[in-house]
């Protein structure tokens, strides 16, 4: 779609959201457009930034990890006047139902669990709009809902 006068992303940067707003469909639905096309643009790059920095430090980070006697965390390297930070966080996922065995286990201890595990419980909008009212009832005094950040979207409709 071709606009005569259509606004420019160097031109969006100026503008404020009051002015934005007041721009035709066309043109918005276009900015849109190349606004997603940026920010796939700007991943890829991110991306491939990142997978050059491991293939460039990756093996000497693992090599630094391994002489300080740990395979996660934080190491220095220092290369061509640059210290070059190399991080492989930790990625930890427990075992739900086995976490559950050994609180029981706390428990027949005569242990409080509180004061080892953090435990958060969930409910699932989706269960809790198909709960009867009753156990709805006895579950809403603890549920908050807020609203998130609105969306919108712009397509073009066909003309009919």
């Amino acid at each position: 779609m071709s606009i005569p006068n259509r606004t420019t992303l160097a031109q969006l940067r100026a503008m404020t959201a009051a002015e934005v707003a007041r721009l035709p469909l066309d043109q918005l639905a276009l900015l849109l457009d190349e606004v997603g096309d940026l920010k796939a643009d700007a991943k890829r790059l991110g991306d491939l930034l990142h997978d050059a920095l491991h293939v460039r430090f990756g093996e000497a980070a693992t090599a630094a990890r391994r002489a300080e006697g740990k395979d996660t965390g934080r190491v220095r390297l220092e290369q061509d006047g640059f210290e070059i930070l190399a991080d492989l966080p930790k990625k930890v996922r427990w075992d739900q139902p086995k976490l559950a065995e050994a609180i029981a286990t706390l428990r027949g201890w005569g242990e409080d669990p509180a004061d080892y595990v953090a435990t958060e419980l969930r409910v699932p909008e989706a269960r809790f709009s198909a709960w009867p009212p009753r156990i709805r009832a006895l579950f809403e005094p603890a549920r908050t809902v807020a609203a998130g950040r609105p969306s919108y979207s712009l397509e073009l409709k066909d003309p009919a």
